[in-house]
């Protein structure tokens, strides 16, 4: 029966997904099972060429599976498609190593930092993450470390065996009319929102209040006090300041220009000036060379916003908005050439469902804030400027618009073609990924343990 808007354990698994959702959901979705009491001894259930399946991946998965879902019954071979799904992804690790697929360092550390400063914000700070695994920042950023690069890997695997996979209007068409009638999803209401957010300025007296604060702490460090301690006190800068605000090796390029260019003035061990970039106020370390790489560590302050810098963006807002609503520019165009946030600006302004990528929010998950704007608005309407927080902390305001609102229904082609289409993509590129394991499941050594030799390892997931 085909799967309609469904993601399974290996689509969750292949997509590299595994540290999306919120910290407390599971203790598995950093990688790591929280100490707690008497655990299960680990120890290695497979074993894909030189690439090994451990126990505690198996049980972390499936204790998140189980969180997902909330009670209802799980499926009775779920360990068996788990280890089958994690079993396959290391056949894709096995392969990339032979096809040569690396993937840079500093893409690793880019996305271990990401992921760790969203947790950092999730959880509320860096301490309570460490006091609910009971483990320093760097430590945990250690042992994801690896996890990470796997999964970057098998995402340049995935895309080298599937990226290239498209389907047309009569594909999509044709996967529609598959579709038993009393398997059609029904949707409840859903709704288009556009937004365009202008962040609070930073006035002149806090930025002077960062970069004087930077220069006292110049000063202490030519007095002779540590960069790494004063950088773990005072960075405010999520991924780094745990580790005493080192950024490790990077390219020409890789950075802010602004960084780049006041790093690579400096000797190895020399203090920069207090630098502005967009992410703040920055002093820079150099610490050494190699080649055409370069290695920093940095101390970041981000001046603090107020209440009269957010009326500036405000006023440009209901601006914005005047030209919107004469007809003047379409909502699409001023978001993209004046929203601060680049992911809906380049968008349209439309925000994405982060569920499946598509602009259709269902109203009853609608963030709160949201939905109290648009619950009595009209298809086509405006807000006025409304105050608005990122998810960064930061002040800003923002403007929504409605541009659709659809009723609850039964799956159909006219009003959720783009769903039906990403579920058609997705099969087909399932089929894809299918095929280049039936092709190359027989060119690796397998060994499985015991206890789970009724699994059927490296055959086709159904």
């Amino acid at each position: 029966m085909i799967q309609f808007l469904h993601t399974s354990v290996r689509g969750v698994l292949l997509g590299a997904a595994l540290l999306t959702a919120s910290v407390t959901a599971s203790y598995a979705q950093l990688g790591m099972t929280r100490p707690q009491g008497r655990q299960i001894l680990d120890g290695i259930v497979a074993k894909v060429d030189n690439q090994i399946v451990l126990r505690s991946d198996v049980e972390a998965l499936y204790a998140q599976e189980t969180a997902r879902a909330e009670g209802k019954p799980l499926p009775p071979d779920l360990r068996c498609r788990i280890l089958q799904s994690l079993a396959l992804n290391k056949l894709m690790l096995a392969k990339a190593e032979v096809d040569s697929v690396v993937v840079e360092d500093t893409r690793v550390k880019s996305e271990l930092d990401r992921r760790m400063a969203y947790f950092i914000q999730q959880i509320g700070s860096e301490k309570k993450l460490e006091e609910f695994y009971n483990k320093p920042v760097k430590q945990l950023k250690e042992e994801l470390r690896i996890q990470v690069k796997e999964q970057l890997v098998q995402q340049e695997m995935q895309d080298k065996i599937s990226g290239k996979v498209s389907v047309t209007p009569r594909e999509v068409r044709q996967f529609f009319s598959r579709i038993p009638k009393d398997s059609l999803p029904y949707y409840s209401t859903e709704v288009e929102v556009g937004q365009i957010i202008r962040f609070a300025k930073t006035n002149s007296k806090a930025k002077q209040a960062a970069q004087a604060k930077l220069n006292e702490l110049r000063a202490r460090i030519q007095g002779g006090e540590d960069f790494a301690t004063l950088a773990k006190q005072f960075s405010q800068d999520p991924g780094s300041a745990a580790e005493g605000g080192y950024l490790g090796f990077f390219k020409r390029r890789e950075l802010v220009p602004e960084y780049e260019a006041a790093a690579l003035r400096l000797e190895p061990g020399q203090l920069s000036p207090v630098v502005e970039s967009p992410f703040g106020f920055h002093l820079i370390q150099l610490i050494e060379r190699k080649g055409d790489s370069f290695s920093s560590r940095h101390i970041l302050l981000k001046p603090e916003t107020g209440a009269n810098d957010v009326s500036e963006a405000a006023q440009e807002l209901t601006k914005l908005r005047q030209r919107i609503l004469s007809d003047s520019i379409t909502f699409a165009k001023a978001a993209k050439d004046n929203s601060d946030d680049k992911t809906s600006g380049g968008n349209g302004g439309l925000i994405a469902n982060r569920q499946d990528g598509s602009t259709y929010l269902p109203l009853d998950k609608l963030d709160p804030a949201i939905f109290f704007a648009i619950d009595t608005m009209k298809v086509g309407s405006i807000t006025a400027p409304m105050p608005y927080r990122t998810d960064d902390g930061k002040d800003a305001m923002r403007i929504l618009w409605l541009k659709s609102n659809t009723p609850p229904h039964q799956a159909n082609l006219t009003d959720d073609y783009q769903k039906i289409a990403a579920a058609a993509l997705n099969e087909k590129k399932t089929k894809a990924l299918d095929e280049w394991f039936a092709q190359n499941r027989g060119t690796v050594y397998l060994e499985v343990d015991p206890q789970y030799a009724d699994c059927k390892v490296l055959s086709t997931v159904n």
